[in-house]
């Protein structure tokens, strides 16, 4: 079926859905700089032996703690020994603007799951709404602004869909982690800092305790539900990211293993749609990783109509 009109984007605005979380630990190093006044020359003295060389020790030490790799683990279990959950993720992310200063977008995800083959996310948000399907055989990516559909094949996990999609189609979600079928070795791959911060119960109205975790990708700090173990808010930073722009992730509506209508995974919109090409309108912005793997993403085709 051919689509109706032109082609702008595959699910929008895929430039800013997936950048995900927010916010970053900033370690300065201040440099003085010294002047002095004209001095007359010093007297020739002796030269004097050379200093034994010494290697300069770092100015901090990175340190993975138990405690912070414990409550991670804690609240990876709970997540992957759910049969089926839904929560609502909040995401705030800073985007460049031309005065400077970055501007803030916000997208809302709600999502629904079912072990080990269905996902269901509904986006709206500041930009055009998305909805994404998934049911073990196919994927769809839907515009209902557009009235437009991309459906692909898929392979029968969630894990394996969410890597196709990024894959094909540069899609990709902030907490594609807390999905995975394992979700403390998605969270702590390649750790080089972690440790805890301390208490806090200014989040969604629970107590937490704050976790820093780090790898050579990202620096994020973590808020888990002190009696419920379940992330509650993610704020990060991307190492390559020249602007150090902050993202952030708040999470809320949490249900586990509620029973989930059959009709959850499919849209009849769906059906009588345009339908598009299944594939990226431009390259994955910085930041955003597959689920696993670490492979540079090769710049995909532009969505085309058929």
């Amino acid at each position: 079926m051919k689509a109706v009109r032109p082609i702008r984007r595959t699910v929008a605005p895929l430039a800013l859905v997936t950048m995900g979380l927010a916010a970053w630990l900033a370690l300065a190093v201040s440099v003085e700089a010294q002047t002095a006044a004209p001095a007359k020359p010093a007297a020739p003295t002796k030269a004097a032996k050379p200093a034994t060389k010494k290697t300069a020790e770092p100015e901090y030490k990175m340190v993975v703690e138990p405690r912070a790799m414990d409550l991670l683990k804690v609240m990876s279990t709970k997540l992957a020994a759910a049969k089926s959950m839904s929560f609502t993720a909040t995401v705030g992310y800073e985007y460049p603007s031309k005065l400077g200063p970055p501007i803030v977008y916000t997208t809302r995800y709600d999502v629904a799951m079912q072990r080990p083959d269905k996902l269901r996310i509904l986006m709206p948000g500041d930009g055009p709404a998305s909805e994404f399907y998934y049911d073990g055989k196919s994927m769809i990516a839907y515009a209902p602004a557009d009235d437009l559909a991309a459906v692909a094949n898929a392979p029968p996990t969630i894990d394996a869909a969410l890597q196709a999609a990024f894959d094909n189609a540069a899609i990709y979600f902030p907490f594609t982690d807390l999905v995975a079928a394992d979700p403390y070795a998605a969270l702590t791959n390649g750790a080089i800092l972690a440790f805890y911060i301390g208490p806090s119960s200014t989040i969604g109205g629970v107590k937490t305790d704050m976790v820093a975790w780090a790898n050579s990708d990202v620096f994020m700090q973590i808020w888990i539900g002190a009696d419920d173990k379940l992330p509650r808010r993610f704020r990060a930073v991307f190492a390559d990211d020249p602007l150090k722009l902050r993202h952030e992730m708040e999470l809320s509506n949490w249900q586990l293993d509620a029973a989930v209508p059959a009709d959850t995974f499919a849209s009849a919109k769906v059906q009588t749609a345009g339908h598009m090409e299944f594939g990226a309108p431009m390259p994955p912005p910085k930041g955003a990783k597959p689920l696993k793997a670490k492979p540079a993403a090769a710049t995909q085709p532009a969505a085309k109509s058929n």
